[in-house]
């Protein structure tokens, strides 16, 4: 990942160690704790055991857990989407609709593909769209997380401005919980890899109870979210 200009660095950092009487550290090493619980958790579990309970923190959060497999996959999809009331549909531009057989999917007059051509316009579209159905690059067990790697291509707004999204998610993404989700985005960053600028983590339809202590979904984003794990090994 290339390096951004920094500015007047080390003239800043200068003044801070100067204002804090004390000299100025040139390299900061990364503690070696002694204890790291976060690495015990579902350690042992295989993809069985992490299916089982992602789909039981999913259910939890009122997102719908459909498992099939790839052969069947665009038939769950279409389902799915009759299921939630049809309509209008927006998809992310994304090469997994090919590689998983759903390019009937995209060519149905009623789905939009988010093109970044379009600047503005995709996002009113996504605001009138019933169903968003985008890819889930991670998938985390513990908390029945979906993980999305924006660009200008995989946009957010598919799966928040929609009533309902739909997320797909290959069960080979499905890891523990957060711990191995941002150590994988760390190893990326590290081997001089491009990693999205944005990184959402998206845990079933938008819910609060900011009022009264009282839940209500909906209230910043989708009413209802379907994860669709699909054997994909």
């Amino acid at each position: 990942m290339a390096e951004g200009i920094v500015h007047n660095k080390d003239a800043f950092l200068n003044r801070i160690a100067s204002k804090l009487g004390r000299e100025r550290t040139e390299a900061v090493v990364l503690p070696k704790w002694k204890h790291q619980p976060q690495w015990e958790v579902f350690k042992n579990d295989g993809a069985d055991d992490l299916l089982g309970t992602f789909r039981k923190s999913s259910m939890a959060k009122s997102a719908l857990v459909i498992q099939t497999e790839r052969a069947n996959l665009a038939a769950t999809v279409k389902e799915a989407i009759e299921k939630y009331g049809g309509g209008l549909v927006v998809t992310t531009k994304d090469r997994r609709f090919a590689e998983y057989g759903l390019e009937s999917l995209l060519a149905d007059s009623k789905t939009h593909v988010w093109d970044a051509g379009l600047g503005k316009r995709n996002i009113e579209i996504a605001k009138q769209a019933n169903i968003g159905v985008i890819f889930s690059d991670i998938s985390l067990a513990e908390s029945g997380t979906i993980v999305q790697f924006n660009d200008k291509d995989i946009a957010r707004s598919v799966s928040l401005l929609p009533v309902t999204y739909i997320a797909i998610v290959p069960q080979s993404t499905l890891v523990p919980r957060m711990t191995q989700a941002t150590q994988m985005v760390h190893q990326a960053a590290a081997e001089g890899k491009d990693i999205s600028t944005c990184i959402n983590f998206i845990s079933g339809p938008s819910n609060s109870a900011d009022i009264e202590m009282d839940i209500v979904i909906g209230v910043h984003g989708p009413v209802e979210a379907v994860h669709i794990v699909v054997a994909d090994k």
